[in-house]
């Protein structure tokens, strides 16, 4: 049986503290916490009735064991903090995606075929880190209705994104990556459209704390490309949320 290997990861200050565990064979998570499976396969509460953390989703514990998960990202938030979560924004390793992107383009959020990213919008991404690697069948992953294919190996990204109350955090639908978003702190809502347009919006989310979306937004295109629909991240309230990033590992 493979070791339970636990470290520690800096998303950007105080406000979150985030904890990466590989091989999670009895992993005991103390006290209430936000754990994310990243792995393709199930992980799973030691408690009765047995049940699992789906892959790719998440779920808020409380003094209790995770087993049989490959690879899990750990959230904690501090309540006392919590009505002061717009500070994260001004913790070490953060900085608004409009500076990020300076005079770049083709970044995902960076230019779209549409609009170009509005500069003015106050979304802001903490630093990113790479937590690990699985191996999946993304036309399974993606509920594609073509024949499985051979599993690809995937590098695993994590950033944390905050966005003010009352945010549109941007239309856009380029990814070179599979994506999903954990919320962590405040409510907000992963939304769909028809069109770069708010008026074409035709899918709403809502996100609490503890909730990731529950599929890849994207499907399958040509040559390992995906295909997103136009979307954007909606900020009700201060929020802050975790991005998980897939990246296909050329072979």
């Amino acid at each position: 049986m493979t070791d339970t290997v636990e470290r520690p990861l800096d998303l950007g200050g105080s406000f979150v503290a985030a904890t990466v565990v590989a091989g999670a064979a009895g992993h005991r998570v103390g006290g209430r916490a936000v754990v994310v499976n990243c792995a393709p396969g199930d992980a799973w509460v030691a408690e009765s009735p047995r049940r699992p953390i789906p892959p790719m989703t998440s779920t808020i514990v409380t003094d209790t064991t995770i087993e049989g998960a490959e690879l899990l990202v750990v959230l904690r938030t501090d309540d006392e903090k919590a009505e002061r979560i717009a500070g994260i924004a001004d913790e070490p390793g953060w900085a608004l995606l409009g500076e990020l992107l300076g005079d770049r383009i083709g970044d995902g959020h960076g230019t779209t075929g549409g609009l170009p990213f509005d500069k003015g919008i106050p979304l802001s991404r903490g630093p990113q880190h790479t937590i690990g690697r699985v191996e999946f069948d993304p036309a399974r992953v993606l509920r594609e209705p073509a024949a499985a294919g051979t599993p690809d190996t995937f590098e695993v990204r994590v950033n944390l994104w905050f966005a003010p109350a009352g945010t549109d955090c941007f239309i856009h639908n380029r990814h070179d990556f599979i994506e999903v978003h954990t919320q962590v702190a405040g409510l907000g809502r992963m939304q769909k459209f028809r069109e770069q347009d708010h008026s074409t919006l035709y899918q709403d989310l809502p996100m609490s704390p503890g909730y990731t979306t529950p599929d890849p937004f994207c499907s399958l295109g040509p040559d390992h490309t995906y295909v997103y629909p136009w979307h954007q991240y909606r900020a009700d309230t201060d929020c802050v949320w975790l991005a998980i990033e897939y990246h296909r590992v050329p072979r």
